[in-house]
């Protein structure tokens, strides 16, 4: 009987109604979209920076991401790749050899950042076919290489033309090799496109008298918050006294950092965000105890106890809070999901400055199932509180003085 009772007083001032429900709508849908596009930016930050090189996760010899020398590399066996590969929610494991040497062409000489891949793998992870700007892709028994373009500016050279490579090798041993350039690659962050060079991954060992060794595996799993237990499993099947399993918050702590930092602000920004949707709100909790205060008088009057009145008006306030969450949600969903599949890109200059920084020139949105339920529990909660208010006026209620003034 109460919720029937709640329910009409609802709708006896259809107005009023749709004014406190579209407020709290209103609330839930812009904490939403706002949240979205914030958690969309972190999950593209961290897939940009672990595909950009690391992986999500990356399997190496004990020492090595200390100390990143070629002396500190393992050897490459199929039961290992075998092993991390059947992992759940592994996708591909990439194996490297990393290093650097002298790069030279003609008269120029300058540093390089050696890579060397397995070129199929290596696309599944960094996608770096679609950095090719000139040339062709490597195949795994070229003898040849990729170069980033800012390299092959700087050395004034082009497809067909032959680098030489400088280096130290495993253990001392001399490594040199003169290789053509099959492609040139371009690459949004300055240092990576000053200084990469590609080869195919037996001819980095070659090159690197590494025989059969790598320097890590890097790692393409299904979900990003899968890490962690990933990781877990992976070290259990590894030697954990030889290997090295890193997920991407060990791999990149900058990163974690600057997202947490962003999140703290982020959510400073959301609470403010709340407060002025709760003045709004309150104020249409004001309108509506004023507009009923000879409502109440009238019902007091004729016998209603102030706890059975106060206990209706409190349903009526769950009610069209619970109408304005779920509408809020319902009306945030089809556009969130429509953006998450169609980002927003940036163009003209302002995306080329923002690309400057290395940051993809685009707004990103979330579809985590917690930005919802939390926006939705917060505003509910924040209802429910502000709600209070015409509980309290109730509770001090005079009739005579109520009906008096409300005429």
């Amino acid at each position: 009987m109460y919720l029937t009772l709640a329910w009409r007083n609802i709708w006896r001032n259809k107005r009023r109604s749709f004014i406190t429900i579209g407020s709290i709508t209103f609330a839930v849908f812009l904490a939403c979209i706002m949240r979205s596009m914030q958690l969309g930016s972190y999950e593209r930050m961290i897939e940009n920076a672990a595909r950009f090189y690391t992986g999500y996760i990356q399997v190496h010899k004990n020492g090595f991401w200390d100390d990143k020398t070629i002396d500190n590399s393992f050897e490459y066996n199929k039961s290992l790749i075998s092993k991390i590969e059947n992992t759940p929610g592994v996708e591909v494991a990439v194996p490297r050899v990393e290093s650097f040497a002298l790069a030279a062409f003609g008269t120029k000489t300058k540093g390089a950042f050696v890579l060397g891949i397995a070129p199929e793998k290596e696309d599944q992870l960094t996608r770096v076919k679609d950095k090719l700007v000139e040339g062709s892709y490597l195949s795994k028994d070229d003898k040849s290489v990729m170069i980033a373009q800012g390299l092959a500016e700087y050395l004034k050279m082009g497809i067909g033309d032959t680098i030489i490579l400088i280096s130290q090798g495993y253990h001392g041993a001399n490594a040199a090799g003169i290789y053509p350039v099959k492609g040139i690659m371009k690459f949004p962050i300055p240092d990576q496109n000053n200084q990469t060079v590609y080869l195919p991954l037996k001819e980095a060992q070659w090159f690197y008298n590494l025989e059969n060794q790598l320097t890590s595996i890097a790692l393409v799993v299904d979900k990003a918050n899968h890490v962690e237990i990933i990781v877990a499993d992976i070290s259990v099947q590894l030697d954990t006294t030889a290997l090295e399993v890193m997920g991407w918050y060990d791999l990149m702590p900058d990163l974690v950092q600057g997202i947490e930092i962003d999140n703290i602000s982020g959510k400073v920004m959301l609470w403010i965000l709340y407060s002025v949707i709760g003045f709004g709100m309150f104020g249409t909790y004001l309108m509506m105890t004023a507009e009923r205060m000879y409502e109440f008088g009238v019902m007091m009057s004729v016998g209603m106890k102030r706890i059975l009145m106060q206990f209706i008006i409190f349903i009526e306030m769950v009610m069209m809070t619970s109408i304005g969450v779920i509408m809020g949600v319902g009306i945030s969903l089809p556009i969130l999901i429509y953006y998450y599949n169609n980002p927003i890109f940036i163009s003209g200059e302002a995306a080329t400055a923002i690309e400057n920084f290395g940051v993809e020139a685009a707004y990103f949105f979330s579809l985590q199932p917690s930005l919802f339920y939390n926006q939705a529990w917060a505003i509910f909660i924040m209802a429910l509180i502000l709600s209070l208010y015409p509980l309290i006026i109730i509770q001090n209620l005079k009739p005579v003085k109520a009906m008096r003034e409300a005429i």
